[in-house]
């Protein structure tokens, strides 16, 4: 955990760049008080800890299925329906944090995957963690408060620059999507919870990689009760989700779990 004196920021953006149905903006004032934050998203490593402890049996185990990306499933297992509008999403069953690219791919998530971030996670199991590990999930504030690294303004935790110099500096899409990544990060396309550079603060992945759960309503003034994910995630590509920045948000059904949602913890300042 990174310990955050808080304090006033900019929050949202009005850069050409956002989503505006998304409500990135517009850019107001926001205080956060003091609190910590852990330095990286939740392991598998970790969760598994978690269900040792517990017994805890998660969303996508009781649902029987959940949704996994074409590309991370093998070969020899890639019959499973489609979502209509995004055909990319398998909904694969058997599919969970153990089983991350479903029960007939070869890799475990606990023995090969240990160090990635805990994926196919509903807002319910990640509040079950918390309330295991005294913790809790991060508002949308602490979490863009967080991400920005002491950065004001910027669309990126390091600055205005997406691939500063050319150097790729978060987990996301490469190259032609769905089609083809030019820089893939192993069998599920999630990388190591360490890999890349941290932010100023010494957060790592707070865009790119796995989007996180915070405790915000997509859309109150409509009445949609969605949960909020910030961050976008290793699937996101400029040609239909440009979500990989310090302001985006996206929504997702509290009972939703996938291969590129995780989720980070807050607590008390120290």
């Amino acid at each position: 955990m990174v310990s955050l004196a808080g304090g006033e920021f900019l929050m949202g953006s009005a850069d050409p760049d956002i989503y505006p149905l998304d409500g990135e903006g517009p850019v107001r004032r926001e205080t956060v008080a003091p609190f910590a934050i852990a330095a990286t998203t939740v392991t598998v490593a970790q969760f598994d800890a978690f269900v040792a402890a517990t017994g805890y049996v998660t969303d996508a185990e009781r649902f029987g299925d959940s949704l996994v990306f074409e590309a991370a499933l093998p070969e020899h297992d890639r019959e499973h329906p489609r979502i209509a509008d995004t055909p990319w999403w398998a909904v694969v069953g058997g599919a969970d944090w153990r089983h991350p690219a479903g029960p007939r791919a070869e890799i475990d998530a606990r023995r090969d995957l240990a160090d990635h971030p805990v994926v196919h996670v509903s807002l319910a199991d990640a509040r079950e963690y918390c309330a295991w590990s005294g913790t809790a999930i991060p508002t949308e504030a602490q979490w863009e408060f967080a991400c920005r690294g002491g950065l004001s303004g910027q669309p990126y935790p390091w600055g205005s620059q997406r691939d500063p110099g050319g150097a790729a500096m978060m987990n996301i899409w490469r190259g032609e999507f769905p089609g083809s990544s030019s820089t893939p990060a192993g069998a599920t396309f999630t990388a190591p919870v360490h890999d890349y550079a941290p932010n100023g603060f010494g957060l790592f992945h707070t865009t790119g990689n796995v989007w996180e759960w915070t405790t915000g309503e997509f859309d109150p003034r409509r009445g949609d009760r969605r949960g909020v994910i910030r961050g976008g995630s290793h699937m996101c590509h400029e040609s239909y989700c440009r979500r990989y920045r310090t302001s985006a948000r996206s929504g997702a059904s509290a009972d939703t779990s996938s291969g590129h949602i995780g989720f980070r913890i807050v607590g008390a300042a120290f």
